[in-house]
């Protein structure tokens, strides 16, 4: 069943989609799960590729491997049985010939295609045994001279889903360029007519049009591509909206005031430098005293911290903390995995035990009386550093006076999470500070897109001494070769880890995989101490196997993928991760950065399975080729996209509709200086594009 509405009485764009010709609830439900609710979201659903149906090719010039739209007069049609039952209908149009073959056929559809009708057809080319063939093509009857219907522009493939054809769709999209057409209304041009003209930007209506009906000398391969000017201008108003919202994030939050932390814990800070066994490069130094500026300042510190594994981020974060602990407020430093909380848990307080400064940790896991005894510490005044996971955001967690909330991983984080964070953290009307860090680089001018609600910092300098880690492709073929080496390394005093990964996303399954990994090697491997790290050991288990591997104890540590950050042992110098062909370039250099924390040569060796995949064998000759993060970073984004680097599933990337923050990168300077113009000469047109491409609304009232 249909909507009653005929053309005459177009819906306007503001109405239910299921007010369009053809849309009953079976197929609104469906359009709802396409993301299609109002009849506007079907002309920002755009096509991502194109059929050309412009012209008819005759016979004679077909070409193998191409489709065609082509014509011809049915001269035989008949059965043929073989291996598989085929319908054969043999076309000529004076030129040449063309079977069409079909192997699901009716006899109605045999008894229909008669000698002697003409025949319209659309399909991809092959060799036949004697000629030229279609496999299923789409065809129709046509009187000859008729060429009324053949279509004026290129014919759009448009994303899909069980039950909606490309016929709905584009017909329903038909129906809604038809209703743009008649001026109806909600649709407006938001950009300046000054911008589209500086920057030569098509009109917003006129680029839906071409990109939904291009006409037929279009520039296809940009279409395709994404890199039509049409789709471009539709990518800078998407880009435009999104680092509009975060701006707005920025003025809200900066808009209140904030703790000014001054001079004192210098000497706390002097003693914690004392006790480490490393001088501070300059980089960290550098970033140091952007954040004492920014902490020193009445308003809210936003400064987002990159840096590449083991680069030193953790260290920063810890003096910066000193600060405001020796200015008498408290610290929550949150992670995105318990393991992780753990980590920062123990480093912390180890390294704080010479400043005689409480560290407390608030995770899932703790009991009922060990939560409330941390709640009790944190709902009074006393200057505290909490560790923590998402367990900082239960209701019952209530900051007497926090200074300064650090979350570390970012990208397992949204928008939304660390503004309830900071909400959290309010002490009446002032925000506490806030120090986001990275160890996935991310190429600048996407950053600051990305994260256009913060100041960057990045430290890219590793600590002094460091040497390269030497990387290795080896295949599990050569897995004997592989345990001989461990054995040398370990009779020469180096400290080895084997990482186990596994496709499935399975505690149960990694730790089995583990365990049997630590059984085959400790018979393989006599005399070494083997040891066994997994996500499901308890706090104390996994904090004595890691100060038993950390003093020489333990030669060789079996590790899931907990291991993947925040572990610092200088002389682990070997790493074998075993099915590296499953790992992201990002998770593969997190994992690679837990080796070469020391002054010794190391090495990493991934070891795979064959077959290889192209895409995975590109990652691992990556890693092969290079140590450097952000370079990693760049080639992850363009093999997997940002989505899954920056983590969109756990809600920390942006839902984008139609930019591609790679591919588009180029738009991303036009995009800010656009954003300064609307933001001081055309204020009330932000939230009119928000509303339009934000499908996820930040609630700045909470800002």
């Amino acid at each position: 069943m249909g909507g009653a509405m005929g053309h005459n009485q177009l819906p306007s764009l503001a109405a239910p989609v299921k007010a369009l010709n053809g849309v009953g609830p079976r197929i609104g439900n469906r359009l709802n799960h396409l993301g299609i609710h109002q009849v506007r979201d079907l002309l920002f659903h755009l096509p991502y590729r194109y059929i050309d149906r412009t012209r008819l090719v005759p016979l004679g010039s077909l070409m193998p491997g191409n489709s065609a739209l082509c014509q011809g007069t049915v001269e035989l049609t008949q059965v043929l049985y073989g291996k598989r039952r085929s319908l054969l209908c043999r076309i000529s149009d004076g030129t040449g010939s063309l079977i069409l073959r079909f192997f699901h056929f009716s006899k109605a559809q045999q008894a229909n295609l008669k000698p002697g009708m003409t025949l319209r057809c659309w399909g991809q080319l092959r060799k036949g045994n004697n000629s030229l063939e279609m496999i299923h093509p789409e065809y129709l009857r046509v009187d000859k001279v008729d060429d009324a219907n053949i279509e004026q522009t290129l014919t759009p493939v448009y994303p899909s889903t069980q039950g909606i054809s490309q016929f709905k769709l584009r017909d329903l999209t038909g129906q809604a360029l038809a209703a743009l057409s008649r001026g109806k209304a909600g649709l407006n041009e938001l950009l300046p007519g000054g911008i589209l003209k500086q920057f030569a930007l098509f009109d917003l209506t006129s680029a839906i049009r071409f990109v939904h009906r291009p006409p037929p000398d279009a520039d296809v391969d940009s279409l395709i591509k994404g890199n039509h000017p049409a789709q471009q201008r539709l990518a800078f108003e998407e880009l435009l909206a999104h680092h509009l919202s975060l701006r707005l994030v920025r003025k809200q939050v900066q808009a209140h005031e904030s703790f000014s932390i001054g001079g004192p814990g210098n000497n706390h800070i002097n003693e914690f430098l004392g006790n480490l066994p490393f001088e501070l490069t300059n980089a960290q130094k550098k970033v140091l005293s952007e954040i004492r500026r920014d902490m020193s300042n009445s308003m809210p510190m936003l400064r987002l911290l990159q840096g590449d594994v083991g680069s030193g981020k953790t260290v920063v974060a810890a003096i910066a903390a000193i600060q405001v602990i020796s200015s008498g407020y408290q610290v929550a430093l949150m992670a995105p995995t318990e393991i992780l909380a753990d980590q920062h848990y123990f480093n912390i307080k180890q390294w704080f035990s010479c400043c005689d400064i409480p560290v407390l940790l608030l995770v899932g896991k703790q009991s009922k009386s060990e939560k409330d005894e941390i709640l009790k510490s944190l709902n009074s005044s006393q200057p505290v550093v909490v560790v923590g996971t998402h367990a900082l955001f239960q209701e019952q967690v209530a900051f007497g006076n926090v200074g300064l909330i650090i979350i570390d991983e970012q990208h397992r984080f949204g928008v939304d999470q660390r503004l309830a964070l900071l909400e959290k953290g309010m002490e009446k009307t002032r925000h506490p500070h806030q120090l986001i860090m990275t160890a996935t680089p991310i190429p600048r001018t996407l950053a600051m897109t990305l994260f256009a609600d913060l100041d960057i910092s990045v430290i890219d300098e590793l600590p002094a001494g460091r040497q390269p880690v030497k990387t290795t492709v080896i295949s599990n073929e050569k897995r004997d070769e592989v345990i001989s080496r461990i054995n040398t390394a370990c009779q020469q005093g180096r400290q080895v880890y084997w990482v186990c990964t596994l496709i499935e996303n399975s505690d149960t399954l990694q730790l089995q995989a583990a365990e049997d990994i630590q059984k085959q090697l400790t018979e393989q491997l006599t005399g070494l101490n083997i040891g066994l790290i997994h996500g499901r050991m308890k706090s104390v288990e996994k904090e004595t196997m890691m100060n038993n591997f950390k003093s020489g104890l333990i030669d060789l540590l079996v590790a899931t993928t907990v291991i993947e950050v925040g572990v610092d042992v200088a002389n682990a110098s070997l790493m074998i991760i075993e099915n590296a062909e499953r790992l992201g370039l990002s998770q593969l250099h997190q994992l690679r950065g837990r080796v070469g924390r020391g002054s010794k040569a190391s090495d990493c060796v991934l070891l795979y399975q064959t077959p290889l995949s192209e895409n995975a064998r590109t990652r691992l000759n990556k890693m092969r080729e290079t140590n450097d993060g952000f370079e990693i970073a760049k080639s992850d984004l363009e093999l997997r996209g940002p989505g899954e680097i920056l983590g969109k599933r756990q809600t920390g990337m942006p839902e984008l509709r139609i930019a591609n923050f790679v591919r588009d990168a180029q738009l991303i300077p036009r995009v800010q200086q656009t954003a300064d113009i609307i933001l001081e000469n055309h204020p009330g047109q932000v939230s009119k594009l928000l509303s339009r491409w934000l499908n996820t609304k930040i609630d700045f009232g909470k800002v």
